[in-house]
């Protein structure tokens, strides 16, 4: 059976008689190739029409953008293209889904890594398997050796209460393959915050497991509840600290900053331990679960207060997302760019990204910017205003307003660490000249206009003042080889054909 990739095609103003001469004729062509098994999707193609730009997917498919006869912008779905690796490495996987693949490899596999990471992978999962197993064997004597399953005199009750310990640890670890799969590329660009998240996380698991004897009969399911927030905490902790200690190795020595670090971590795990029992001992906390409560509760807090001092006095060089905010605002603003410290001083740990001023939106579709209204004439005058720079910025009309611009970035292929930079410039010097919206408002006039007029300006103003931004970064000491801003790769996109009349 021949096997053909469906293809949608949507007008964003369909004209509703099929017979217009605005309504795009299709022609499919169908190939197959002269292998056994192997056949070629259908190309589906516009006459008279060439393609405008086509958006490249992270799952393979592609969007392609016409004009039609009327200026009326439509788009074209094409299934799953076929991936060209650029390394042979990526052949040994290359049956494997591509969700799969992006949920259990870094980005930019298999170019982001070395060669023997696969390799090794192989076999460090069956490694952990084979230690997991052992570790539930061990657990089982474990409980035996301390009266579980004795008085009964079955070793079955050793077991039984063994299984139901681990399975407790098995629904924590879900919680640990979930942040890894899923969440696995934040931690560069972050390292301090997510590290600071853990630990609230891993607080609220422990009131789950504080609460157990007041619900006995509940002890699977809140101590359960419990380990997934302490595993969710730990798969959060682990990369996030890894990454501070890759930036205490300035030495290129990691491998003896982690061992110190394990001298520190275990030290104060004894001293601890020792406070910890004699806490315990202590009459008013041993008879009193309220006691016990309160107690951890003040020791809580403390320790949280502690791990949010240790985060904030860290001195990072490098330019992640909310470092570069700080720096292109106060160059827009006063023409100066600020230190490593004092940047690292004014950085919020709890703040987001996405409830910073401007609201930026990154790696949305051309269609999004555009809007329902398709305009052609909009999309040509955008891909005209952008010719030279490897990124498009738009303003979201909709959520824009006196506090605030929104605005819409989506990346050419091509795009790299200094063109995130770029538009976060951009996005700035938009907020800071939103005033002059409040003007327009105020006088009733087309405000459509008055966003690509300011547009316009912002790009000259990009021109002239990102290489003084740059300048001045390097004199306040900062590394342009160190610019760590990621460029979304949900979402690429190319031009392909002439845009200018």
């Amino acid at each position: 059976m021949i096997r053909y990739t469906t293809v949608h095609i949507h007008g964003l103003n369909p004209n509703p008689n099929p017979t217009s001469p605005s309504h795009a004729s299709i022609r499919a062509c169908f190939s197959v190739d002269n292998g056994p098994d192997k056949q070629v999707a259908p190309t589906v193609k516009l006459k008279n029409e060439p393609s405008l730009l086509v958006e490249r997917y992270s799952d393979g498919s592609s969007k392609r953008y016409f004009l039609n006869e009327g200026l009326k912008l439509q788009t074209v779905w094409e299934g799953d293209e076929p991936q060209v690796e650029k390394s042979p490495r990526g052949d040994t996987l290359a049956a494997v889904p591509s969700f799969l693949k992006e949920f259990v490899l870094p980005a930019g596999y298999p170019d982001s890594v070395s060669d023997d990471y696969l390799d090794y992978m192989f076999l460090q999962f069956p490694t952990n398997v084979t230690g997991w197993v052992c570790h539930t064997l061990v657990t089982s004597s474990l409980l035996k050796a301390v009266g579980v399953g004795t008085f009964s005199g079955s070793a079955a009750a050793a077991s039984a209460a063994a299984i139901r310990w681990v399975s407790k640890d098995g629904i924590g670890a879900t919680g640990r393959l979930l942040i890894g799969g899923r969440f696995g590329n934040l931690f560069d660009d972050d390292p301090r915050g997510w590290r600071m998240y853990a630990d609230l996380i891993g607080s609220a698991g422990s009131i789950f497991e504080l609460s157990t004897p007041l619900y006995p009969e509940y002890f699977l399911p809140l101590a359960s509840l419990g380990n997934l927030a302490k595993a969710v905490a730990r798969g959060l902790k682990d990369p996030s600290f890894r990454v501070i200690q890759n930036h205490f190795a300035v030495s290129s020595n990691l491998g003896e900053i982690a061992a110190k670090e394990e001298v520190w971590e275990v030290a104060a795990q004894l001293i601890g331990l020792i406070f910890g029992i004699l806490i315990m001992d202590t009459p008013g906390v041993q008879s009193s679960y309220t006691n016990l409560a309160f107690t951890w509760l003040a020791v809580r807090l403390f320790h949280l207060w502690l791990r949010y001092k240790s985060l904030s006095i860290l001195k990072f060089r490098t330019i992640n997302l909310k470092r570069a905010r700080i720096l292109v605002k106060c160059h827009v603003s006063v023409q100066k760019v600020p230190g490593y410290l004092h940047c690292n001083k004014e950085e919020n740990i709890f703040s987001w990204d996405k409830f910073t001023r401007p609201y930026i939106s990154f790696g949305v579709s051309i269609e999004t910017m555009v809007g329902q209204d398709g305009s052609g004439h909009r999309v040509k005058a955008l891909l005209q205003l952008y010719e030279k720079e490897k990124y498009i910025l738009s303003v979201d009309e909709i959520n824009s307003s006196k506090e605030g611009l929104a605005l819409f970035v989506t990346f050419k292929e091509g795009a790299n660490s200094m063109t995130v930079l770029r538009s976060l410039w951009q996005a700035h010097w938009l907020d800071k000249h939103r005033i002059r919206l409040k003007l327009q408002e105020e006088e009733s006039i087309d405000l459509s206009s008055m966003f690509h007029q300011l547009l316009e300006e912002s790009i000259v103003g990009l021109q002239h003042g990102f290489a003084d931004f740059l300048d001045k970064l390097e004199e306040a000491g900062w590394d342009k080889g160190m610019i760590i801003l990621k460029v979304p790769n949900r979402l690429i996109f190319s031009e392909e054909s002439a845009h200018i009349d």
